[in-house]
C-alpha cells in the first residue's frame, strides 16, 4: 500500500473518530454475502456505520490521539476488524445481540469505546446493551423530578374532595 493511501486512510479513521463518540471493535469475517448484506442493512437502519479496518492503521490512530482509555481495547486488534461507529452508546450491542438472536454466528464483539469507557471482550454485551442514551438519561431524571410533584398534586386533590365532603357532612349535621 502506498503512503498516501495509508495517509488518508488514517485520516479518515481520525475524522470518524472524531465524529462518532462511540465505537465497537467487532469480527465480521467469515459472514457470506446474504448476512453481510443483511447486516449492513441493518447498521444503515440504526445509523450505525460500518467499516472494516486494517489493524495496524486503527491503532496508529488510537495510539496517536494519546487516550489511555482508548488504548485498552489496542489489545482486541487481532484478525479480522470491523469497526462500528455510533451516535447512540447501545445501538450497535443491541443490534449484535438481535442478529445473534436471530441465528447468525457473527458479528462477534472484539471491544468497545463507549461513553469515554473500554469494553473488552464479548462477554460485556450484555452491559453494552443496558448503557443508556442520553435521551434515555434526561428522560429517567425528569420522570425522577416530576414524581414527587405528582404526589403531592394527588395529595392535594383527594384531601381536597375529602375535606370537601366532611365539611357537606358536618353542615347536614348542623341542619339537623
Amino acid at each position: 500500500m502506498k503512503r498516501e493511501l495509508k495517509e488518508q486512510i488514517i485520516e479518515s479513521i481520525s475524522e470518524q473518530l472524531k465524529q462518532y463518540p462511540n465505537f465497537y471493535i467487532t469480527d465480521i469475517s467469515g459472514l457470506n454475502a446474504e448476512d453481510t448484506v443483511k447486516l449492513r442493512r441493518a447498521c444503515f437502519d440504526e445509523k450505525i456505520k460500518l467499516t472494516v479496518v486494517k489493524n495496524t492503521l486503527f491503532s496508529h490512530v488510537v495510539k496517536t490521539l494519546g487516550n489511555e482509555e482508548m488504548m485498552n481495547i489496542l489489545p482486541t486488534l487481532v484478525g479480522n476488524t470491523a469497526i462500528m461507529y455510533c451516535e447512540a452508546p447501545n445501538a450497535p450491542a443491541k443490534l449484535i445481540k438481535k442478529l445473534q438472536g436471530d441465528g447468525m454466528a457473527k458479528p462477534v464483539l472484539k471491544g468497545a469505546y463507549v461513553q469515554e469507557c473500554a469494553f473488552v471482550g464479548e462477554d460485556k454485551l450484555d452491559i453494552l446493551c443496558a448503557i443508556k442514551s442520553r435521551e434515555e438519561l434526561i428522560a429517567d431524571i425528569v420522570a425522577l423530578l416530576q414524581s414527587p410533584a405528582r404526589n403531592v398534586i394527588s395529595a392535594l386533590q383527594n384531601a381536597g374532595s375529602t375535606i370537601a365532603g366532611i365539611v357537606k357532612t358536618l353542615s347536614e349535621k348542623e341542619e339537623k
